[in-house]
């Protein structure tokens, strides 16, 4: 229940810098692509996960129907084209011909129709099923031509269809039970080889993909790092490619060092000190008040997060649907003291913030919450868990009392709402007014409308708080000059290696 010292990471560093050859053991200058992750990923069936870091690995794997392009514009992936009824009602996606899954088996609308059949069955629980459950019907006119019925229009089907969870998966496979978990199976630009637990997953050339000449890499692992140090030093010594951690201390160096190039933008992130909105002394809306007057975000972002931009509602800072109010609760620790003093609240019991220790950032975000709150008579301890533990017990069980966690971008607001507003979300907080704000947003097409709905919620939300809200972060990724045509997909933060090239040496 209480935080590594130190002293002692210093000691544990040593072992973890010389782990760095063994877990980069695949990384000799000159080999395939190697990419540096901060924790395992917690399942390799995209139909079974929502983590970020998770589709960070299977995006490489798997395809969608559609996707974010360059600029984040939705467009045709393994559906070549597709049409939508004048009601909104019907679509109808026309797939390429000659995509071939990584068994040699080509894809059919038999596959897309068993791919979102999966995700609605209520056996196998997709934690995003609740985006497909709008499809009434799904029909298969001929082998290239998938046409789906919704219930009512949804103006964030697209949106759906393009994220990593509607993955298109083998319908052989899917009916005879196949653990996609571990041995997965997609059309996706790298095949599967091996996945070692916290050392790395491997991949190889999809030499059957679907775009002509992509992807050109021969060999992609992603080599589990967790801490940043270790990370940082594979990159500087050539033994690492591309790194997702790269802290302040070291920015301007790595920064500065020869053969490296460290890409800095504003990330699609939500940084948010969670709160479960069931358990006292939390339920109070006044000591959820006072919780935010006692952080100070900007400092937050700056020191956990190397940077960014703090926001005052759900949504991240760049989002164009982004219309937070000013900050109705400021860092203000003595306006804290007097809203806990009007709620009752004398520092009676102590509350956990539990941390998923894998990713630094929110360990050091967690230790300086547990500061701020103390400071202003909230009493908290800090409980470091495996991230495979946080999304079991916090995310899908709701067991904690506050948590820390940045939620990553969506491609439409209303997959940012849902997850304050779909029954037993984690944050235990529920507002008829925003449930029926929201469903009223995945009804509308037009943009400004959508605009007027989704400021209105994000004015429910900064008033509200089922969380304090912090800011988006600055995104620190380290590639190393030889890596040409590296790219992120817009606002899910998921790398698409498929433009990579790598220089020769």
């Amino acid at each position: 229940m209480t935080t590594i010292p130190q002293r002692l990471r210093a000691i544990l560093f040593l072992p973890l810098v010389a782990l760095l050859f063994s877990a980069c053991a695949a990384g000799e200058p000159g080999a395939g692509l190697r990419v540096a992750i901060s924790g395992n990923p917690n399942t390799l069936d995209p139909h079974a996960t929502s983590g970020t870091l998770t589709f960070q690995v299977t995006r490489s794997l798997y395809d969608t129907l559609l996707e974010p392009d360059r600029d984040g514009v939705i467009v045709p992936a393994l559906a070549e084209s597709y049409e939508v009824s004048e009601d909104g009602l019907q679509w109808r996606l026309y797939l390429r011909e000659d995509v071939v899954f990584h068994d040699g088996s080509p894809l059919s609308s038999a596959d897309v129709i068993a791919s979102l059949e999966r995700l609605l069955d209520p056996g196998f629980a997709s934690p995003k099923a609740d985006e497909f459950r709008i499809i009434e019907d799904l029909a298969a006119p001929d082998e290239l031509t998938v046409v789906v019925t919704l219930r009512e229009p949804y103006a964030p089907f697209a949106a759906s269809l393009a994220s990593g969870w509607a993955a298109i998966l083998p319908a052989q496979h899917i009916a005879e039970g196949h653990n996609f978990a571990t041995r997965p199976i997609g059309t996706g630009p790298f095949s599967f080889i091996e996945w070692t637990s916290d050392s790395h997953v491997s991949m190889s050339r999809n030499e059957n993909y679907w775009m002509p000449g992509r992807p050109t890499v021969d060999s992609l692992r992603f080599n589990i790092i967790t801490e940043m140090p270790v990370q940082e030093q594979g990159l500087l010594t050539g033994r690492l490619d591309v790194i997702d951690m790269v802290g302040e201390t070291n920015l301007s160096r790595i920064q500065q060092a020869p053969g490296v190039d460290v890409r800095t933008d504003l990330s699609s992130l939500v940084m948010v000190l969670s709160i479960n909105n069931a358990r006292a002394p939390f339920d109070n809306p006044l000591v959820r008040r006072a919780a935010t007057h006692a952080i100070d975000k900007q400092a937050v972002l700056d020191i956990a997060y190397a940077g960014g931009h703090p926001v005052t509602t759900f949504m991240d800072y760049g989002d164009p649907f982004y219309a937070g109010p000013q900050e109705p609760y400021p860092y203000d620790p003595a306006r804290a003291r007097e809203l806990l003093a009007e709620a009752g609240y004398t520092g009676e019991g102590i509350s956990v913030i539990t941390a998923p220790q894998n990713y630094e950032p929110h360990v050091k975000a967690a230790e300086m919450y547990q500061e701020m709150l103390g400071d202003v008579g909230i009493r908290v301890e800090l409980q470091l868990v495996e991230w495979s533990t946080w999304l079991s017990e916090v995310f899908f069980g709701g067991d904690y009392d506050l948590t820390v966690i940045g939620h990553t971008g969506k491609l439409d607001p209303d997959a940012r709402f849902s997850e304050y507003v779909e029954e037993g979300n984690y944050v235990s907080y529920h507002n008829p007014e925003l449930r029926a704000l929201t469903a009223e947003g995945r009804r509308v097409a037009d943009w400004d409308e959508r605009m007027r709905i989704y400021t209105e919620v994000q004015e429910i939300l900064a008033h509200d708080l089922p969380g304090v809200f912090i800011g988006s972060s600055y995104r620190h990724i380290g590639v190393a000059d030889r890596v040409q045509g590296f790219h992120m997909d817009a606002k899910l933060d998921t790398y698409d290696f498929r433009w990579v090239e790598l220089d020769s040496e």
